[in-house]
């Protein structure tokens, strides 16, 4: 008489276990290929927003060059009357703009003084500006008027020793210093992966 191994699994019991762990396998290791492959690409995006930061950064700091030089240019032209008319070719204006340009605009520089003939510097940045009186009336005296139009600047008085003192009587004559005038100097710098900053600065010059 033989007897039934009851303890023992079938053949057909084990293969059918074996089928659910490898199919249980598969599923986790497709899961941990998403979220290698997400996380790959979360990295890659960080990287490159750092990257843009870092060159927008660069960017800005360059704009310091068009400042300076914008600078030294008024300085060395403050005397006589050179700033009171426009000059295209050193990307100078006598006046203000009547209604603000798109800066963001490459065609709104045609008249800007480009640095380094437009060769990028070390950071692959290329500087341009522009310099506004800051006056309504182009080509005039800071205290002149042009077609009987009164030219009106932004002027600042600073505290000198010729300045001081004053009557506090009403209507009596206050006793100002020599006036400093208002310049924007306007920058733009266009660097590596479409890098565009814009930046203003106000200077002031004594007229």
């Amino acid at each position: 008489m033989k007897i039934p191994h009851a303890f023992t699994p079938g053949r057909a019991a084990i293969r059918k276990q074996r089928g659910v762990v490898l199919f249980i396998a598969l599923i986790v290791l497709v899961a941990m290929t998403l979220a290698g492959v997400a996380m790959v690409r979360s990295m890659d995006t960080t990287l490159g927003i750092a990257g843009n930061m870092a060159f927008k950064q660069a960017s800005i700091q360059s704009s310091d060059l068009g400042v300076k030089s914008a600078y030294d240019w008024l300085g060395a032209n403050s005397a006589g009357i050179t700033l009171q008319n426009s000059d295209a070719v050193q990307g100078y204006f006598s006046a203000r703009p009547a209604i603000e340009p798109n800066w963001f605009d490459l065609g709104t520089w045609g008249s800007a003084v480009v640095l380094n003939g437009g060769v990028p510097d070390a950071a692959g940045n290329v500087v341009r500006y522009v310099i506004h009186r800051m006056c309504t009336e182009p080509n005039t005296a800071y205290n002149g008027s042009n077609a009987g139009v009164a030219n009106q600047c932004a002027l600042f008085y600073p505290i000198t020793a010729a300045a001081t003192g004053g009557s506090m009587a009403i209507g009596s004559t206050q006793f100002e210093g020599i006036p400093q005038l208002f310049y924007r100097v306007t920058t733009r710098v266009d660097g590596p992966r479409n890098t565009v900053s814009i930046t203003q600065v106000s200077v002031l010059i004594q007229v």
